[in-house]
């Protein structure tokens, strides 16, 4: 061995016992995030809920890691019971979960996102009220109504703004306004649940003593037969496929098992250099231009920032309404809808479904999708075409 590997080598465990010393002395440190994963023991996680979920819908849940559309393409069983907990599907899946409503399933979806179109095709928007740092759940009807959980841990404050009076109203949080949070939307022969506070089945929330019977109170609605959830694309599948599954779930050895790689990867790297570089073939500069933008757009989808694209999105957008059709962004209200309709003479609905995706756009805290983010482009696109 020369000289140069043995100094690689020395340096390689000087890094490795510095990891290892800063491993072994670090804080653990809770996290917050509200992942919704049914196989994480955050506080913000489903593990316990997952864990119960047999017993409390009475050993006939169904748990599927496809997507509405995929799971019903090829369905011929009987109704029965569909639950969502903060799970975001397309359209398409959405008009699957809706067409087996209308034929007698129920569907309880947990969320406090619907898709936009689903939102008016129900008539029923939900909007973030803050009210207070700490909110009751309580239910309406007057057997279950001694049971409520206290969410005093980051709130959603997601409410129905708009009830119609066919809904019927089954919970709500016992803010000031006493605003609505879980409905029944009867929708052919069977019925869809909505409930827009899904922090009550997480694992902080369902381990404090009584909380459980608010949860099992919601779910009494979905009658006694079989239940499909969809978990998420891949959620089911990713339990028992993996025959790392156990190293990647123990922190511990999951950090020992990435070191093992990226020491095996430097030991491949420094052996099979070459002893003498290749002479480099200059290339005659041309235009990157194109492929910069094309880069900086592939960029910005790996690292997921579809949020940030729609921000920008909307701000150039309202950057050529103010320098092409004259019109003041300062408020994006229904005077400037009314005048942009005029100077576009584009649907009016279109163009309020437009500033809504551009004030979604600009709150830090809205999740989206990139089906979001490809029909609000085609939206404003088509607006000052």
């Amino acid at each position: 061995m020369n000289k140069t590997l043995k100094l690689y080598g020395i340096i390689f465990i000087v890094v490795m016992l510095i990891l290892a010393l800063l491993e072994v002395n670090k804080t653990a440190v809770t996290d917050w995030r509200k992942d919704f994963d049914p196989d994480k023991k955050s506080p913000f996680g489903l593990f316990v809920f997952s864990g119960e979920a047999q017993q409390l819908l009475k050993g006939k849940l169904e748990q599927s890691g496809a997507n509405p559309y995929e799971y019903y393409e090829n369905y011929s069983g009987d109704v029965h019971n569909i639950l969502l907990i903060q799970q975001r599907v397309d359209y398409e899946s959405w008009q699957q979960i809706l067409t087996r409503v209308e034929e007698g399933s129920d569907a309880m979806i947990i969320s406090n996102f619907i898709h936009p179109d689903i939102e008016d095709e129900l008539e029923l928007y939900i909007e973030d009220v803050p009210v207070a740092d700490s909110v009751t759940l309580k239910l309406t009807d007057i057997k279950l109504n001694r049971d409520s959980l206290i969410i005093d841990k980051l709130p959603s404050h997601q409410v129905f703004t708009t009830v119609e009076k066919s809904t019927g109203i089954l919970g709500y949080n016992t803010s000031p306004e006493g605003r609505v949070n879980f409905i029944r939307i009867k929708k052919g022969k069977g019925n869809l649940y909505l409930h827009t506070e899904p922090l009550f089945v997480t694992n902080y929330y369902l381990l404090k003593p009584g909380n459980e019977k608010y949860a099992a109170d919601v779910f009494s609605y979905l009658p006694d037969r079989k239940t499909v959830w969809f978990m998420g694309e891949g959620k089911a599948a990713a339990k028992s496929a993996s025959p790392l599954r156990f190293i990647l779930s123990q922190p511990a050895l999951k950090y020992a098992w990435w070191l093992f790689l990226g020491g095996l990867l430097l030991f491949v790297v420094f052996t099979a250099r070459r002893r003498q570089r290749v002479v480099p073939i200059v290339e005659p500069l041309k235009n990157n231009s194109v492929e910069f933008v094309k880069s900086i757009g592939n960029l910005y989808l790996q690292e997921g920032e579809i949020l940030d694209m729609m921000a920008k999105k909307g701000q150039y957008f309202l950057y050529r309404v103010r320098t092409e059709l004259l019109i003041d962004t300062q408020e994006l209200d229904d005077v400037f809808a009314g005048k942009l309709q005029q100077k576009t003479g584009k649907d009016l609905r279109e163009i309020q479904q437009a500033i809504k995706f551009i004030k979604r756009s600009q709150n830090p805290y809205t999740h989206v999708t990139r089906e979001d983010l490809i029909r609000m482009n085609k939206v404003l696109d088509h607006i000052l075409r």
